[in-house]
């Protein structure tokens, strides 16, 4: 048995007590007010050295009004996307003296404002969302609670706030004209469901529109992917490539992904089916993990400036906590296309 008791930590009123003085004055000392004569001021700091006291951060940051927590909200932990923002976002936190508190809603549907209100209770300071961009009571759930929030990566209707993301036109422009270039005129997108997230509609929004406006030359279809049409997408792809193959004009086909997610499932299937990436289907995929180029010959990608984003958006947060009154900001960011073997311009192998 263990008689031990339990090591009690001093506390501010046993500070007060030891140095003659009341708390106030003591949190005084602590606050680096001007009001403390130099022999209460020494009565106060002997008594910290002898007890070895250390205030609590969380009650000295809400005393002035700020808990210096910052919650933000993310759709899936498990998405390379959602890990890298969050690197970035807790750097530049960390830079000007916030933590970060995470809440992850397992891509659970509705959640966002339970997400709001839990990390409401710790006193956060303001909010960075980069949620499914659908749930319903979030607007509600940040006026209720007073704090600024900034999105990231998926749009919320009709709620105005600062919004940070890739520019998923022109990166969609970009892998076009790069695929077309070395001969891929037969393209298909394959999107995970674009219903409620603004950025798989705005991808294959931007695909549909350079399709149509370089019809006499490449054709192209949008493919939303869920895990009950996997049979369908491997049909679709099967059809991707017999199309470009009895083409007369020696267009090639190839797909392009619309997040890391998607990615792996289809090099998955062209595992499965024996079709080899660069030479029977090109490939290209929005996201650049880390195992990208471990797939034979290599996955072209485009690379999403994931630590930028969520630098961007916590000193966006940042600004509006000191004070900034300027209209919501759209800050889009540059992707940079990653070129490997998988949509390379060499001709396609002969079956």
């Amino acid at each position: 048995m263990n008689d031990r008791l339990p090591i009690r930590r001093p506390t501010i009123a046993a500070v007060a007590a030891s140095a003659g003085v009341s708390k106030a004055t003591v949190s005084r000392y602590f606050n680096h007010e001007q009001l403390l004569t130099p022999d209460i001021a020494a009565r106060v700091k002997k008594a910290i050295e002898e007890l070895d006291y250390a205030p609590s951060p969380m009650a000295q940051a809400l005393s002035r009004g700020r808990s210096r927590l910052i919650g933000l909200i993310v759709a899936d932990i498990t998405n390379p996307y959602s890990v890298a923002v969050l690197r970035g976002a807790e750097k530049a936190c960390q830079e000007a003296g916030y933590l970060v508190m995470l809440f992850n809603l397992g891509n659970a549907i509705g959640r966002e404002r339970e997400a709001i209100d839990a990390l409401a209770g710790y006193q956060v300071d303001g909010f960075i969302l980069n949620t499914l961009g659908r749930g319903a009571g979030v607007m509600e759930a940040l006026a209720r609670n007073g704090k600024p929030a900034v999105l990231v990566d998926r749009r919320h209707a009709g709620m105005t706030a600062d919004f940070v993301a890739l520019d998923s036109a022109d990166a969609m422009v970009a892998a076009c004209e790069h695929l077309v270039g070395n001969g891929y005129r037969e393209l298909m997108y394959v999107t995970e469901p674009k219903k409620g997230v603004s950025s798989r509609r705005e991808r294959a929004t931007a695909f549909s529109k350079y399709v149509s406006s370089h019809a006499t030359r490449v054709a192209g279809q949008v493919f939303e992917h869920s895990e009950e049409s996997e049979s369908l997408l491997e049909d679709a792809m099967r059809a991707l490539i017999l199309r470009a193959k009895a083409a007369k004009d020696g267009r090639r086909a190839a797909v392009i992904s619309g997040n890391a997610v998607v990615t792996l499932r289809i090099a998955s299937m062209a595992a499965k089916c024996h079709w080899a990436f660069g030479a029977d289907l090109g490939f290209l995929g929005f996201d650049d993990p880390e195992w990208a180029s471990l797939i034979a010959p290599g996955l072209s990608a485009i690379a999403q400036p994931t630590d930028a984003i969520g630098r961007t958006a916590a000193t966006c947060l940042i600004d509006r906590l000191h004070g900034e009154e300027a209209p919501p900001r759209q800050i889009l960011l540059p992707g940079q296309l990653v070129v490997r073997g998988s949509s390379s311009a060499r001709a396609g192998r002969t079956q």
